[in-house]
């Protein structure tokens, strides 16, 4: 196909491509004359993952340049081209340091250990994990900390049928496409579905039959899904189950 039926079938611009050519995050068409070169499925498909990781993962054209490398090199072995996918789309944020953030650190450590999860040295998830351990305690909610245990097993599960579907792909561009599909928009799914079990849980424990009415309204679980005496608006829960975070 042309350029032109490249654009059209991708809904990406014809200087959006051309530009993606120049800085080789997209292949070259093959030249059948000076002026004209042809293009085919494979470059579709680039395109497509491109706009993923650009516009669902949010990552900066550099570290897309970086995972397409990764993805084109047959000596990385998938997991690692995986990685750097989750990798990407899970940027460390800065947060507060100090002795807290420390033991939480440490906290995360054991954590790993007592669950043989294999997690890559300096993983950034860990990290995240800890931020989010130090800023409970710091806001008095410590006793969250106390169920992960609990939510571990959730994400345990979760992560099982994430993988599972990632499992379904077979080409390296495909695996990552799902990686970043599923890492962002996995994670709203499933933050969508712990708030609408809260829902259900709470009206059973307040309004339901038996449920002591009166002692407490419907839904009185804060809308950003926190349950009683979990996080305040503004902090993430400790149990945010992920999607493929390989």
């Amino acid at each position: 196909m042309r350029i032109g039926e490249l654009s059209r079938r991708s809904g990406v611009p014809v200087p959006t491509i051309k530009y993606y050519v120049r800085e080789r995050l997209l292949p070259a068409g093959e030249l059948t004359s000076p002026n004209q070169a042809e293009y085919g499925p494979g470059h579709e498909r680039r395109l497509r993952l491109i706009r993923v990781l650009l516009e669902v993962g949010g990552l900066s054209l550099a570290t897309i340049g970086e995972v397409l490398k990764a993805t084109d090199d047959p000596a990385q072995p998938v997991l690692k081209v995986l990685g750097a996918a989750a990798k990407g789309v899970t940027p460390l944020e800065e947060g507060e340091s100090g002795p807290e953030l420390e033991q939480a650190r440490e906290d995360v450590a054991e954590l790993l250990r007592r669950r043989d999860w294999q997690v890559s040295e300096g993983a950034t998830a860990a990290e995240s994990l800890a931020g989010v351990i130090s800023a409970l305690r710091r806001v008095g909610h410590g006793g969250l900390v106390d169920l992960i245990e609990e939510y571990a097993d959730a994400a345990e599960s979760v992560a099982r049928v994430d993988i599972g579907y990632v499992q379904r792909r077979v080409a390296r561009e495909d695996l990552v496409e799902s990686v970043v599909v599923g890492t962002v928009l996995g994670e709203a799914m499933f933050g969508a579905l712990r708030r609408l079990a809260h829902e259900d849980v709470s009206f059973r424990l307040y309004e339901g039959p038996g449920g002591g009415e009166g002692e407490g309204p419907r839904g009185d679980w804060p809308a950003g899904g926190g349950a009683p005496g979990g996080a305040p608006d503004g902090v993430e829960g400790a149990g945010g189950a992920g999607a493929p975070g390989v």
